[in-house]
């Protein structure tokens, strides 16, 4: 694939990201506490906890820390598994009648697929992972999914050095860490894939 080719397929995805990941559960939360609807708020308070690692990986991308090219594959894959891991919210959701209900299935399958193949797309780029900061500022394939998050930080952050905000991404990524193991080694075994008790 072409530099260009890439760097046009990246931003897609990036855009594409914006809006079925940050703007698109935004607007089903407020709709779902509006209605009051316990289930799918549930999966969206669960969604945004493991999301978290999405906006980790902006920050550690901002830094240009190679584990980025990590926490972004692991994110995506994440995302998936979480929205369809609660038996007892999927039963819940799917008893419910109206729109909520549906375009809440609608929002998992979407953002379903599209996790699937950005982490698909991803994996030629894990080697990035691998990478000294220098030799992956230095490389163009694996600079080009760093553009985004700069170009956020140009937004939200101008002023603060990249190393600053990198800080932040590992200790973001330390506190996930611990979290994670938490639910995977005490919650899961106690509650096992029930969300709503």
């Amino acid at each position: 694939m072409t530099a260009g080719g890439l760097a046009t397929l990246v931003w897609t995805y990036y855009r594409l990201a914006v809006v079925f990941y940050v703007f698109a559960p935004l607007g089903l939360l407020v709709w779902a506490w509006s209605q009051r609807a316990r289930a799918i708020v549930t999966l969206l308070r669960i969604y945004w906890q493991v999301a978290s690692l999405l906006m980790i990986t902006v920050y550690l991308m901002i830094a240009a820390l190679p584990v980025s090219f990590f926490t972004s594959w692991l994110a995506q894959v994440l995302l998936p598994v979480c929205l369809w891991f609660w038996l007892d919210v999927n039963e819940e959701i799917a008893e419910r009648p109206g729109w909520l209900a549906r375009v809440t299935n609608l929002w998992r399958w979407l953002v379903t697929w599209m996790a699937a193949l950005g982490s698909v797309l991803m994996v030629p780029f894990l080697g990035c992972g691998l990478k000294s900061t220098n030799a992956l500022l230095a490389d163009g394939q694996c600079r080009v999914w760093l553009e985004a998050p700069w170009g956020y930080r140009e937004l939200f952050h101008r002023g603060t050095s990249p190393a600053d905000l990198g800080f932040w991404g590992i200790v973001g990524l330390v506190v996930y860490g611990f979290c994670l193991a938490y639910f995977l080694l005490v919650r899961l075994a106690k509650q096992g894939r029930t969300a709503l008790s």
